[in-house]
């Protein structure tokens, strides 16, 4: 069985008072992230996520509200619920120094200490299937600008697919990414505004028929998709929302 639960479905400005994207992928052999945005630590603790449980997490991009809560992961596991497991963090090409450059920034010192437990980073490759105890994770481009590429996600665990669109306009890699998945969570940030690096609904939908995923959920909503999402025609997320596939 695997459990699927948003820690967070928010976009970068807590739009409707909503975390920052997080998804939690509990398994037999494990418990994963995929993303982990400024304010997961947060969310997490609201949720009674032991951050002690997680393994593994996997990135689609750089931006804070996805990957600004590892810092303080990292601290907590220093520091506060001083975490003995390994913990492999797997993201785009430059994300083991934008990790460790932020906690530096954020907490003076604290960058380039040794930690108690095994720390390991993994630069994924688009294209390049990485396969990591229970886990294979596909990254897949996806167009969005982040000083680092950015990338849809395909991660294949406990004989289950759940794919996650990462931030950004149309592109042909979703559909790579998001084939005949168990699960495909999906930016749409706006209804049918064109903006570009950010999807919109009325363009994902004219293409899910071409992904055919079993299910598909919607997330990381701004002001104008917020207003729109009581009767929505599309399964839509909220944070704390748990589903079994």
């Amino acid at each position: 069985m695997v459990q699927v639960r948003f820690i967070g479905s928010g976009d970068a400005f807590g739009s409707g008072g909503r975390f920052n994207t997080c998804f939690q992928v509990s398994h037999d052999a494990g418990c994963c992230l995929i993303d982990c945005g400024a304010s997961s630590p947060v969310a997490l603790r609201a949720f009674g996520v032991d951050p002690n449980a997680i393994d593994t997490i996997f990135l689609t991009h750089l931006h804070g509200d996805h990957f600004g809560g590892v810092p303080f992961l990292l601290l907590d596991a220093r520091i506060a619920s001083r975490r003995e497991r390994p913990l492999l963090i797997a993201g785009p090409p430059g994300t083991e120094k934008r990790v460790t450059d932020t906690l530096e920034c954020l907490f003076p010192g604290a960058g380039g200490k040794e930690y108690r437990f095994p720390l390991e980073y993994v630069e994924l490759r688009d294209g390049e299937t990485l396969r990591h105890g229970p886990y294979a994770v596909t990254p897949f481009p996806a167009t969005h600008q982040a000083g680092a590429p950015c990338y849809a996600l395909r991660l294949e665990v406990g004989g289950k697919t759940v794919s996650y669109s990462g931030d950004g306009a149309w592109s042909e890699g979703l559909i790579g990414a998001g084939r005949n998945a168990d699960l495909f969570i999906a930016e749409t940030y706006f209804y049918d505004k064109k903006l570009g690096g950010h999807m919109d609904y009325a363009t994902l939908a004219a293409r899910l028929p071409e992904i055919a995923a079993k299910r598909v959920i919607l997330t990381h909503f701004g002001p104008d998709m917020l207003g729109r999402l009581a009767g929505f025609p599309v399964e839509t997320a909220e944070d704390g929302k748990t589903i079994e596939l």
